[in-house]
Parts: structure tokens; C-alpha cells; sequence
């Protein structure tokens, strides 16, 4: 098949979610293909059928986390969001790669920077315990110079935030200034939300929780 036709039917996969699991091994047979469009959209499926099916995208992975050394930004990008899916799945499966994925984090390409990001938040979803002498990294990307990396960048603050709290907490001054300084206003609007979630987690008064606090003693007096 050339291609296209190999494209048209990947997409039809994609939307006929039933059929993922009898799929896989076709699927996965792609990633030999010598294309990168084809390649691109393999590694995109099988991670959200990694999701659901970890353990039948298993003999796919190794070869997956082979294109986080690809020369094409796009593949790397891609290999990093299929390792998130099923790591967010079962995180064993993608542990002996875990270590490599770092090695992007300050990658040329913002995309790839802003699918680290992306594939981390999925893995700390269900296991947030593997960050927890991580998180250095995840700071120089919240001054990142490009934009929607930086958008991002607090999001695994609060996903971390949510779960491991001491994880985050010494940072918690760090996203206040972006939250109160940044010139952009989503930076600012997650910033304020991973803040939020953090200071729930660990049970610290919110802002709105110590002004609401103060006004009632106010009333009192």
C-alpha cells in the first residue's frame, strides 16, 4: 500500500476504537515503514492504544523509544507521547527509557520540549513517586523561551502538586511570581492553578481561603 492508503486506513482505526485491540499488531508493523507521516501517526496510536491495552503494545516499545533519537523533530516529539500514554498506563513498561526521555527536555525543537512536558504529566498521573528528585528539571522549563512550552510548563506542578505536594512546595514561590508577573495570561491562569492545588494538597489556606479567614474575624471584632 502506498502512503496515502496506509493513512486513510490508519485514521480509520483511530476512530473505530473497537477494533484497537485486534489492530495493534498491524499497528505496530508500520513503524518500519519509511515514512515519516507514517511513523508520526504509529507512534500517536499506539500509545492511546498503549493506554488501554499497555501489555499488547508491550513488544512495540523498545522501538518506540528508539525515535527519541530520530534526526526528524516530529518523531522524537511523537515517541515521547507514546511513551507518556502507556507510562501513564503501566510505568514499568517504559522504566528502563525513563531516564533517556530527560535527555530531552532542553531538546532544539519546542515541540519535543513541550511533549516532555506533555508525556511527564501523564506519568506522574498514577505514579507520581518517580519525580520525586526530578523536579530541577521542570523548573528551567518554566522560563523556557518559547511560549507555549512555558504555557505548559506548570502543568506538571500541579499534576505532581496534586499527589506529591512535598514534592513542589519549595517551588510554590517561584510559580507565585510567574502567576503574579507573567506577561502571559495562561502562564499566569495555570501558574494560579497549580499554586492552588498544591496549597490544597498540603492544606495551606489559598488566598481566598485567608481572606475569607480575615473577614470573618473582622465580623467578630
Amino acid at each position: 500500500m502506498n502512503e496515502k492508503t496506509i493513512l486513510t486506513e490508519l485514521r480509520k482505526i483511530t476512530k473505530d476504537r473497537d477494533q484497537w485491540q485486534d489492530k495493534i499488531d498491524y499497528v505496530g508493523s508500520l513503524l518500519k515503514e519509511d515514512s515519516t507521516k507514517i511513523t508520526a501517526k504509529t507512534l500517536w496510536m499506539l500509545g492511546e492504544m498503549g493506554l488501554v491495552y499497555p501489555e499488547k503494545v508491550k513488544p512495540y516499545i523498545s522501538e518506540i523509544a528508539t525515535f527519541m533519537k530520530s534526526g526528524e523533530n516530529l518523531l522524537r516529539e511523537r515517541s515521547l507521547n507514546a511513551l507518556g500514554r502507556i507510562g501513564r498506563a503501566k510505568f514499568d513498561l517504559i522504566e528502563p527509557y525513563f531516564e533517556n526521555m530527560f535527555q530531552l527536555a532542553e531538546d532544539e525543537c519546542p515541540n519535543v520540549r513541550l511533549a516532555f512536558i506533555w508525556a511527564n504529566e501523564n506519568i506522574a498521573t498514577n505514579t507520581p513517586t518517580v519525580y520525586e528528585n526530578r523536579i530541577k528539571v521542570f523548573i528551567l522549563l518554566l522560563d523556557d523561551n518559547n511560549n507555549r512550552v512555558r504555557i505548559e510548563a506548570p502543568e506538571i506542578f500541579r499534576v505532581i502538586g496534586k499527589r506529591k505536594p512535598e514534592y513542589v512546595k519549595a517551588y510554590i514561590g517561584k510559580l507565585k511570581q510567574l502567576a503574579e508577573n507573567s506577561t502571559e495570561k495562561v502562564v499566569r491562569i495555570h501558574s494560579k492553578g497549580a499554586i492552588k492545588v498544591i496549597e490544597s494538597s498540603l492544606s495551606i489556606p489559598t488566598s481566598k481561603a485567608k481572606r475569607r479567614i480575615k473577614n470573618k474575624k473582622t465580623l467578630k471584632t
